[in-house]
């Protein structure tokens, strides 16, 4: 018999807790958390298949939690749970590191059917090495082995996703604005290497002189 996915969910209403837990338990095996540090210590402990956490929690707020759980390298597909529907609210949570976004109150239904999109499309392998650093075309972030989670634009996640699609191969300007600049010109390439490596490191994307660009081998 196939195992359910684990999901982690860090809420520290007991209530809302025990309803969302038992609402969502045919479909998942879960670990409840009640606080922001208990849920940490899950997250750094176990493997899971995608996490809910609320966005406040006493001590260690849920956006604390998720920067520090992203800091650690760790790409599991994030849900934040909020009373705040203020975009600023929100944008702050999804530069944390979480994919998806929800205001309580809100419908089962809904939740069930966001976390199905999030595992579908965002699972925990969902993650490319490029030398010692890792990135994550879901949730737009490169990791540093001292730095932690870099956030980085579409546009840059698009670039890099296509770089790091075949590593070995090198992409002339004309094949990198084709699948990611349509309309665009050498220059806009050069410029959003530009933007990554200025984010990231130089050796981050390798410059094949008279050919083109591939991913390099930082450490």
């Amino acid at each position: 018999m196939d195992h359910k996915p684990r999901l982690l969910y860090v809420e520290d209403e007991s209530d809302i807790a025990s309803i969302v837990a038992e609402v969502l338990a045919d479909d998942y095996e879960i670990d409840v958390a009640s606080t922001g540090e208990e849920g940490l210590r899950l997250a750094l402990g176990r493997r899971y298949d995608v996490m809910v956490i609320d966005r406040r929690l006493p001590g260690m707020s849920g956006v604390d939690l998720l920067e520090a759980v992203r800091t650690a390298r760790i790409t599991t597909p994030a849900l934040m749970l909020t009373a705040l529907g203020a975009v600023d609210d929100k944008v702050s949570g999804l530069d944390a590191g979480a994919d998806d976004y929800l205001v309580k109150p809100f419908d089962f239904a809904e939740l069930r059917a966001r976390l199905r999109a999030l595992r579908r499309g965002r699972g925990p392998g969902d993650r490319r090495e490029i030398g010692d650093w890792v990135f994550t075309p879901a949730s737009q972030a490169l990791y540093s082995p001292a730095a932690g989670r870099i956030t980085l634009t579409p546009a840059e996640t698009e670039l890099l996703e296509l770089l790091t699609s075949s590593p070995e191969h090198v992409f002339t300007r004309d094949e990198i604005i084709a699948s990611v600049f349509p309309g665009g010109s050498g220059a806009t390439v050069d410029t959003y290497v530009h933007y990554i490596r200025r984010k990231s490191t130089p050796e981050i994307i390798e410059t094949v002189r008279a050919r083109g660009y591939r991913a390099g081998t930082p450490r």
